[in-house]
């Protein structure tokens, strides 16, 4: 079991460890091992939990014992590296924040290792969750393909997830950072409703458009998560006092019945043709499952992408505000462009992104009368690489043409999770790069996205396959 231990899902595993079928203490030195061999190379990790060993052994002595914390006891985890952790720096992937150690756990850290999961390590992020890792920090690389984009910011959770070094990892989404990773390395990520799940203790971007939500290899692995993630949190006034459904019991209701909406002049308008063809290939098998396919006209998203652009520029000028003032040169060009770009924003452009963001929200809560749930690409591009990406010019641009798909619900605060449908096409120079599609809902309906994306799962095989050298 000890050589293939890492395959199992983290439902499996949970199970398996609360039984005494599996130690704690294997699990913890299955992925130390892995990292050990493979993160070289890969990048993922930027700490490592010392104490995670200890945290193991006493794990396996309290559930031979009889005293079972909850669902995730025993289960080694990642956090990207934004979420405070008493027991580890939390560093932000910014050398301004080099060497910072939290007094004490991000609320959903707490709420984890409350359920008995051991947080193993912190993965590599961009510099301050925005779009490019900072110069002095290595980028995580994609285990599918070394030349392609592992998607941002949640990079080293996505690499890590999908090379089997941690069977889960917290993420966090302001314009795609969930989504776009799992996307490109072929997980499951879910970015929950905003306000679903507490921002207390966790590091902002632009805290109005901040989601946090976790990473894993199938829609079990990924809503047993959330159920413990969720909830309302005295730490965090924004987090919803809506009671959390058992998401887990959710997921074997049938979508027979259930209509999903696709917008196919936007996708016709904004994908490529393999991308086209991976969400025609997901309708076959939605339709197959018994759900019923209509055509939706979303609102347009230009004045959300622009609106967007602006919003998250002004609240990342303000969060960095106190380290700006006296380490600007010590900033990454892409992040500094970006606080450059917030203080020179006026009232009247961050009032206007703010009505533009209100109507395009209550027009999109409005589109779910025609619809349950909609089906929307995760990327419109297949398999991007390091040069596409590089090519794309300057920001917001350049980051708006790779986020079409997924900025505009993190304007509306609507969940969607993403799951892989399909694989770019392999050339003598590469290919064969996971594809993801999204099914969004209304807000706090991520029960429902989760049935439907675990009914496309159990139909299909995309989540299960790995990349070659980490099966």
């Amino acid at each position: 079991m000890s050589s293939s231990l890492h395959r199992l899902s983290l439902v499996r595993l949970a199970e398996e460890i609360r039984r005494s079928a599996i130690s704690p203490v294997d699990a913890v030195r299955c992925m130390m091992d892995r990292i050990a061999t493979h993160d070289g190379a890969l990048h993922a990790f930027a700490h490592l939990n010392d104490a995670a060993l200890d945290q193991a052994r006493r794990a396996e002595a309290e559930i031979a014992a009889g005293l079972v914390r909850g669902p995730l006891h025993g289960v080694p985890l990642a956090a990207k590296d934004l979420f405070d952790t008493a027991d580890m720096p939390t560093e932000f992937g910014s050398p301004v924040l080099r060497g910072r150690r939290p007094a004490q756990d991000a609320t959903v850290i707490a709420r984890l290792r409350a359920a008995g999961a051991i947080i193993l390590g912190k993965t590599t992020l961009t510099e301050g969750a925005y779009a490019d890792h900072h110069p002095d920090v290595v980028p995580p690389v994609n285990p599918w393909g070394a030349g392609h984009w592992t998607g941002t910011s949640s990079s080293g959770s996505g690499v890590a997830v999908a090379a089997g070094l941690i069977w889960g990892a917290l993420g966090t989404d302001t314009g795609g950072s969930i989504r776009l990773p799992s996307s490109c390395c072929g997980v499951t990520g879910i970015k929950p409703t905003w306000g679903r799940v507490s921002r207390a203790g966790a590091l902002a971007l632009a805290p109005s458009l901040d989601h946090m939500g976790p990473m894993t290899r199938s829609v079990a692995d990924a809503v047993t998560l959330l159920g413990v993630m969720a909830g309302p949190d005295p730490c965090d006034p924004t987090a919803s006092q809506l009671p959390v459904p058992d998401y887990m019991a959710e997921l074997t209701k049938p979508v027979r019945g259930l209509t999903i909406g696709i917008d196919h002049g936007l996708l016709k308008a904004r994908a490529d043709d393999q991308v086209l063809a991976s969400i025609e290939h997901v309708i076959e098998v939605m339709t197959g499952l018994g759900a019923r396919i209509v055509d939706v006209t979303l609102p347009p998203i230009e004045p959300a992408l622009t609106g967007w652009a602006v919003q998250c520029a002004v609240e990342a000028a303000i969060v960095h505000r106190e380290h700006w003032s006296t380490r600007a040169a010590e900033y990454g060009p892409r992040l500094a462009a970006l606080i450059e770009r917030g203080h020179r924003h006026t009232a009247f452009e961050l009032a206007e992104a703010l009505e533009h963001r209100r109507d395009f929200a209550g027009r999109m809560e409005a589109l779910y009368a025609d619809c349950d749930v909609l089906l929307i690409p995760g990327l419109p591009v297949a398999g991007p690489t390091l040069e596409y990406m590089s090519g794309l010019g300057e920001d917001p641009a350049a980051i708006l043409a790779i986020g079409p798909f997924t900025a505009p619900f993190d304007v509306s605060g609507q969940p969607t999770i993403t799951v892989p449908c399909g694989a770019s096409e392999k050339t003598r120079d590469g290919g064969g790069i996971p594809l993801g599609c999204q099914f969004a809902g209304p807000r706090f309906a991520e029960a429902l996205i989760a049935r439907t994306a675990h009914a496309f799962q159990t139909a299909t095989d995309w989540h299960t396959r790995r990349p070659e050298g980490y099966a």
